[in-house]
């Protein structure tokens, strides 16, 4: 699933590989899938972008954006994979699929769920408008923010319900928050109430930091890039990870089901302090 580091760091491969191309066909779905979303009929997407020029691509939140000419933005959430490749090298199945005039092509799928949707700027969507509105963990901005997120949540919300529900921090998910939990060697069950004001402040650090680290990194390796490579960031806490050991002190991992996903933590640098 994209989130923070992988929407970023997708969003620079497409800017790199697909700005300034046009658009010579479009296709709907060869394989529907019942879980991915459109805005609209997907048979129209062609009529409203072919021909187009890309004229850039963003990334925010759990969104991925690309810009035409025109004004038409396609926009794909954490549940979507991008790849760009050859056309004549095209996947089997597909969401979508898009053809540009090199013929080279990007194609769209959904393992899960997830969204593709071509608006025109007017795409009314509570997760959209977070992600879009949303203040980026790597900003100045984001101390205060934190600070404040903090002060306004209940104080007996766990550390993983309080940065990776709600879209609280969007780009912040079920994912990423294994590692920065682990750096600040918080518990993902441990309440707010229980944090001293070096946890606190360890935690934003965290954040920060490990993002940082993952996007440098083009994401993590339990994810792919728009190449269909894994990503080069080694995941300490993850399915990846869960049979080497803690890195910190070489003890078991846990893993069990919290808030709907799995939550990984070693139990001896990661206390449950109640």
């Amino acid at each position: 699933m994209l989130e923070f580091p992988e929407v970023m760091a997708r969003a620079a491969q497409l800017e790199k590989e697909v700005a300034g191309k046009k658009v010579t066909a479009v296709l709907p779905p060869n394989k529907p899938h019942k879980f991915c979303w459109f805005n609209g009929d997907p048979n129209l997407y062609e009529e409203r972008i072919k021909d187009r020029r890309i004229e850039s691509v963003s990334g925010f939140g759990i969104f991925v954006e690309i810009l035409f000419d025109n004004g038409e933005r396609l926009a794909v959430n954490d549940g979507v994979n991008v790849r760009f490749t050859d056309s004549t090298k095209l996947s089997k199945t597909y969401q979508l699929l898009i053809i540009f005039d090199d013929q080279t092509a990007l194609s769209f799928t959904v393992a899960m769920y997830g969204g593709i949707i071509l608006h025109h700027g007017d795409y009314d969507n509570e997760y959209y408008e977070k992600s879009l509105h949303a203040v980026s963990p790597l900003s100045e901005e984001f101390s205060a923010y934190y600070d404040r997120i903090l002060a306004e949540s209940k104080p007996n919300l766990s550390a993983k319900a309080f940065l990776a529900t709600e879209q609280r921090f969007p780009g912040i998910g079920n994912g990423v928050v294994q590692d920065i939990l682990f750096e600040a060697g918080i518990h993902p069950k441990r309440k707010l109430n229980t944090l001293s004001q070096d946890d606190i402040i360890k935690l934003k650090e965290s954040i920060v930091t490990v993002l940082e680290e993952m996007l440098k990194a083009g994401g993590r390796d339990t994810e792919k890039d728009i190449y269909g490579e894994n990503c080069g960031y080694q995941t300490k806490m993850s399915k990846n990870s869960l049979t080497k050991g803690c890195p910190m002190c070489g003890g078991e991992i846990t893993k069990e089901a919290y808030l709907g996903g799995s939550v990984y933590y070693c139990p001896k640098c990661q206390p449950l302090i109640k």
